[in-house]
């Protein structure tokens, strides 16, 4: 007789975290249905209103998807054709293609050896050299769910004027010196593609901000550069719209969100606490709260781990194995002095994304990390 297969031990269950809350999600699903308004209707104003409320900001634009949402952000803000956009270098190719898409040019900053996330002193420096004379914005990426220095990076763009747009796509309730991600800035961006901690059964996005002629200029770009209907008045305008069974099932989820940050937390400490001698992701600093989107550690033979864990039916991911200068549709963007780069180059060389969603058992939690010690035992002998 055939052994059962083992158990495979996911980065991301889409099917479980519905399935967590499966009633409710399949009456928000027939409540649509049954109102026979599908396209920009009272799920979406409800969503809204209630994922504003949830970050404690006064406007939110639901949108088509993430990439959208940054996109819409940057060109509500101020962004204009040919300015200088500042991002991370080991970010998702979708913060790049957002910047291209605004028609700005992404200016690659590398990032914090600890954090993997935007730093502050190199954005600084980026801003103060011939490369920042033609910067108009900022773009944190919160990555993992660690929040960026948001306080060190507003000192550091200072009294330039810069717009700051946050990029919260993996951050759905971090925080940073006590104030949500998404909160510190002209306007931020979420993406509620079905692996988020905030997810959808497909593609969603939304754009928050406390700027209500921002919000306004968001909501008439997401729909033809409409501010009346049939009169379109910016020719940036396009669909981008968040569709009302995508909006009902955000809803139900935004409900849980944050116990299951929390439980993303206990499964992380738990990570913490096991993995001993391995090179862990940062404790978030006083004040701040990561959501572990990711539980990512360094590993030099990145590759040797994940092949491993996958013999083990753990599935682990790299986010993100390819700095965005070394992808050839964005190669133009690498700065001219050979180095800038350089920590977000080993970060994207070295990083293994463990699974930590909140579906898992703790006994999953320490499969996963029993097998790490073993890899790295393997490793020294």
């Amino acid at each position: 007789m055939n052994a059962p297969p083992a158990k495979i031990i996911a980065n991301a269950d889409p099917r479980a975290y519905h399935a967590a809350h499966a009633a409710e999600v399949q009456a928000a699903v027939g409540r649509v249905l049954e109102s026979g308004r599908y396209v920009l209707g009272p799920e979406v104003e409800a969503f809204e209103r209630e994922l504003g409320a949830w970050l404690g900001t006064n406007f939110c634009v639901a949108v088509g998807n993430g990439t959208d949402a940054l996109e819409l952000a940057l060109l509500a803000a101020g962004v204009r054709p040919g300015d200088g956009v500042v991002a991370p270098a080991n970010t998702a190719s979708a913060t790049i293609a957002a910047i291209v898409a605004s028609g700005a040019r992404p200016v690659l900053c590398d990032v914090d050896p600890v954090t993997m996330c935007l730093s502050p002193d190199r954005l600084a420096e980026l801003l103060a050299s011939p490369r920042g004379a033609a910067v108009r914005a900022v773009v944190p990426v919160h990555l993992y769910g660690h929040p960026c220095a948001m306080a060190d990076i507003a000192a550091a763009v200072g009294s330039r004027g810069l717009i700051i747009v946050e990029d919260c796509a993996q951050a759905h309730g971090a925080s940073a010196g006590g104030r949500q991600a998404g909160g510190w800035s002209h306007a931020a961006a979420f993406s509620f593609y079905p692996t988020k901690n905030l997810a959808a059964l497909g593609d969603g996005g939304a754009v928050v901000t406390n700027n209500q002629a921002l919000a306004e200029r968001v909501c008439a770009l997401r729909q033809y550069g409409w501010r009346k209907r049939y009169f379109s008045e910016d020719l940036r305008g396009r669909n981008s719209r968040l569709d009302e069974v995508q909006a009902a099932v955000l809803r139900v989820h935004l409900h849980y969100l944050k116990d299951e940050n929390l439980r993303r937390r206990a499964l992380a400490e738990r990570y913490f606490r096991a993995l001993e001698g391995v090179r862990l992701p940062p404790r978030p600093s006083a004040g701040d709260q990561a959501v572990f989107h990711q539980f990512t550690i360094r590993i030099k033979n990145r590759d040797g781990l994940v092949a491993w864990l996958g013999a083990q039916q753990i599935v682990a991911q790299t986010l993100f194995p390819v700095p965005v200068h070394h992808q050839p549709a964005f190669q133009s963007f690498a700065p001219a002095i050979a180095g800038e780069l350089a920590v977000s180059e080993l970060c994207c060389a070295e990083v293994v994304n463990l699974p930590v969603h909140p579906n898992l058992s703790e006994a999953d939690i320490d499969s996963v990390a029993t097998q790490v010690l073993a890899w790295t035992e393997s490793e020294r002998k």
